[in-house]
């Protein structure tokens, strides 16, 4: 191939020039015997077209060159595609025309069937061509056509082929087209891979007309021109065949078939590429028939599958579809398809069967949940979570199922302790520990499903945490849960406590109490319970651990504030303080001779702010006491003039030593119950009456002691008459006769209920807690409604307890008489704040 290139060259001597370019170019993708291209021949195709556009005018060819490129990908796609498609598909086709009245046999009345072994040159991964069927019933009606099978000779066509050539093309090509079969997806993408071929191929042939011509005149490049027309000329004719014959094979392959999806990225790529760089033919003409089959499969597969299947192996098989269809995705659909397409997966298997799927009264969402299927579970929240408002329904049954455990836990304790009313008390306060340990154990057994299974989805938080207020606010046997939760930490932190843990187990104890206190709406109700409790911790000695109560206040400081730990932290540290002030107390009795009480005495300094309210009675002490606290008094006057001291006998312990006949023991009593013992070393009998003016104590308080010294297990003094109930004739005296097998024994004082003060203290601070809220909304809003500013201040207090409405109304109403705040004389629904 030879071009003078010095000369002028006309357009129609140098398109025939590249003509036999693109004739070689076309035979060697044809697979036709061909010389493959040279350097020389490259550069003399690309001069040609180079001398073509930059000769001057009348000879500059640039706009008929551009004009015949078109041109040449059109009379290739029409030659190759539109005949050579066909004949590619017929060449072992030999085809003879008999003339003549139409006289079907019965041969013909049958289907026809052409198979065909096709040949392709150069495409050796499209080698394993399937067999085709046609339908040629149509054909051998109008025209009487008898078919033999023929062997192709030399690449060539069977002479007897070609005269009935066109007709094959005119009429059985249509049916052909109708076809949904891999072997035309083949054909299509050993075309389009040809077509780009030469496409690349041209495009560097006519690289000037690309880079000046067309640059300058803003015309379409030369490589959007070659794919403009194959998209005008094939794609817009065979894309809706393509796309079925495509959705065909993905429904086949859903169904367990082997499919070839190398085949579909080919021919999908074909939808990709044909838009250059929009996704419009992709979506428009492939991607929305493909989700709407998509929607009716899985839409049939659903419907028998949620008749026949139990809820897990429902959601194996939907879980299974998801993750094929995610492969499909990832072999041959393009990226841009997986939203899309799990949507519509999701939306046939889960949302439109989910009500159905999560009752299921056997294998559904609470029976899960009743037998522990944690494996299950977390598949439905893996499923669930991918659709709209899908775990909604699961966090509701969850909600549900949690709530019915713990009622039921509540019931099986109210009824086991009313069974033990008869009993000791121990036995019922063992039965609400009993109680409290089981609400742990279920609230660690929900809280790992939520942790585990439903990966700490807020929406099951929320559940847990609304059916555990449910049941944690119900009272246990008169006790309410606040109290059952101060008590059992308090069995926890005490000496020779029922709980028996060790260090480790104490600390992780204490976090999940914490933890169950979040669910406790009268909070208030808990810390004072807690405070009482571990007062006689602290005073009595009888706190197991200091890092442990310290420990619990950290974990209480951190879930509720630090308000609410602040009085008991102070009264730890009131502790440390006594316990220097004693030293202090020690030291200057060792450096003042004349400064001697005769008696042992330790003084626990607290401050009245931090410790609970005790009663304080002016107990006329023995005259061995008395001058021990004149001492403690000149002692603390030394180191501060600016504090009064109130002296809590009812809290205070003694050790003395009753002289008996038998033997001399050490009793471990009370103030009260050492002041009145005392009072028998001057006296053989009093009576009642003499020991409670003696004292200066109430009724009540001389009750208890003296029941606790003549009808309790140690009978220290006698009494007249001898029965188990001390009244205000009886008359005691010392027993002297008085043994026991110990030589130092401790006689407690009946417990006091303190459960009607704790509750009557709460309810008390709980109105300044309203009055003070009141006052901050006022102050800040200066004007506001009713309802807005119940709102407000049941919103401000919710942290430590929930008020009751009323009980804002009532306070609102005695603010009103004190002058806080004054009614709106237009409307008595609107308060206004009085600086």
């Amino acid at each position: 191939m030879m071009m003078n290139q010095r000369n002028t060259i006309d357009l129609e001597q140098g398109w025939d020039f590249m003509q036999k370019g693109i004739t070689k170019l076309k035979n060697i993708l044809e697979g036709l015997p061909e010389p493959q291209f040279s350097s020389e021949d490259y550069m003399m195709l690309y001069t040609t077209i180079y001398n073509m556009c930059t000769q001057k005018p009348p000879h500059d060819y640039s706009q008929q060159l551009y004009d015949k490129y078109r041109e040449s990908f059109q009379e290739y796609i029409t030659l190759t595609m539109d005949v050579d498609f066909e004949e590619e598909n017929l060449r072992s086709l030999q085809i003879e025309e008999d003339e003549g009245p139409i006289r079907p046999s019965s041969r013909i009345r049958r289907r026809i069937r052409i198979e065909s072994e096709v040949s392709r040159p150069n495409t050796a991964q499209l080698a394993d061509t399937p067999r085709i069927r046609i339908d040629g019933v149509s054909v051998a009606y109008r025209y009487r056509i008898r078919i033999r099978y023929a062997i192709r000779q030399q690449g060539g066509v069977s002479v007897h082929a070609k005269p009935v050539l066109k007709l094959l093309v005119s009429i059985v090509l249509p049916s052909l087209r109708e076809k949904h079969d891999e072997f035309m997806l083949r054909e299509l993408v050993k075309r389009w891979l040809n077509h780009k071929i030469m496409v690349r191929w041209l495009s560097r042939f006519f690289y000037y007309l690309d880079r000046y011509f067309i640059a300058r005149r803003s015309l379409p490049p030369l490589h959007d021109v070659g794919l403009t027309c194959f998209r005008d000329q094939v794609y817009q004719e065979l894309h809706v065949k393509a796309r079925d014959a495509v959705i065909s094979l993905v429904d086949q392959e859903r169904e367990g078939e082997q499919i070839d999806r190398a085949l579909l990225k080919n021919v999908l790529d074909i939808f990709v590429e044909i838009g250059m760089g929009q996704m419009d033919y992709y979506d428009n003409d492939f991607e929305a028939a493909l989700l709407t089959d998509t929607a009716a499969f899985y839409s049939r597969k659903a419907s028998n599958w949620i008749l026949d299947d139990s809820c897990p192996d429902y959601m194996l098989k939907a879980e299974e579809c998801l993750k094929r269809e995610k492969d499909r995705v990832a072999h041959y659909l393009h990226s841009s398809s997986e939203v899309k397409l799990l949507e519509k997966v999701q939306h046939e298997l889960l949302s439109v069967y989910a009500t159905q799927l999560l009752e299921k009264e056997h294998s559904g969402c609470h029976a899960l949940l009743r037998d522990d299927k944690v494996e299950d579970l977390s598949r439905m929240y893996r499923l669930f979570s991918k659709i709209p408002r899908g775990l909604e329904p699961v966090a509701n049954i969850f909600k549900q199922h949690v709530t019915a455990e713990g009622s039921a836990l509540v019931k099986h304790t109210e009824d086991a302790a009313s069974n033990k009313k008869a009993e000791k008390r121990d036995v019922v306060g063992l039965q609400e520990q009993v109680f409290v340990r089981k609400v742990i154990e279920l609230h660690d057994k929900f809280m790992a499903y939520v942790n585990d299974c439903f990966l700490n989805h807020t929406l099951f938080h929320k559940a847990l945490k609304e059916a555990f207020e449910v049941f944690c606010n119900k009272g246990v046997a008169g006790s309410s849960s606040a109290e059952l939760l101060a008590t059992f930490c308090d069995n926890i932190l005490k000496k020779g406590g029922s709980e028996k843990l060790s260090d480790e187990a104490i600390e992780d104890t204490l976090e999940k109490v914490v933890k169950l206190l979040a669910y406790i709406s009268d909070k208030d109700l808990f810390a004072e319970f807690y405070r009482k409790k571990l007062a006689r911790r602290l005073l009595f000695d009888k706190s197991a651990n200091d890092e442990h109560e310290r420990s619990i206040l950290t974990k209480l400081k951190q879930q509720c504030g630090g308000q609410f730990t602040s009085k008991m932290e102070g009264m730890v540290t009131d502790l440390t303080l006594a316990r220097e002030n004693q030293a202090s107390f020690e030291e200057y009795l060792s450096n003042n001779p004349n400064a001697n009480p005769g008696i042992d005495l330790t003084v626990t300094v607290l401050t009245t702010g931090f410790w609970p309210s005790y009663k304080s009675f002016d107990l006329n002490l023995p005259a061995e006491m008395v001058k021990c606290v004149e001492l403690f008094r000149e002692f603390y006057q030394t180191k501060t003039k600016h504090r009064k001291l109130t002296w809590i006998y009812s809290l205070g312990t003694c050790n003395i030593n009753g002289k008996f006949e038998p033997k001399t023991i050490e009793l471990i009593v009370t103030t009260y119950q050492a002041a009145a013992l005392l009072l028998f070393n001057s006296a053989d009998r009093l009576s009642y009456q003499e020991i409670m003016t003696q004292l200066n104590l109430s009724d009540d308080d001389v009750v208890r002691l003296l029941h606790s010294l003549s009808c309790a297990k140690y009978k220290i003094l006698n009494k007249e008459p001898s029965t188990k109930t001390v009244s205000p004739t009886d008359v005691f005296e010392f027993n002297s006769k008085f043994t026991d097998k110990m030589r130092r024994i401790k006689i407690p004082l009946p417990p006091v209920d303190e459960k009607k003060k704790v509750i009557e203290d709460v309810d008390k601070d709980r109105r300044y807690a309203i009055d003070a809220s009141i006052v901050r909304i006022m102050k800040s809003r200066k004007v506001l409604g009713y309802q807005q500013l119940v709102m407000e201040c049941v919103e401000q207090l919710g942290r430590m307890f929930k008020p009751d409405v009323k009980a804002i109304k009532k306070r609102i109403e005695d603010l009103i008489t004190r002058d806080y705040l004054e009614r709106d004389k237009d409307n008595p629904n609107l308060f206004k704040y009085l600086a």
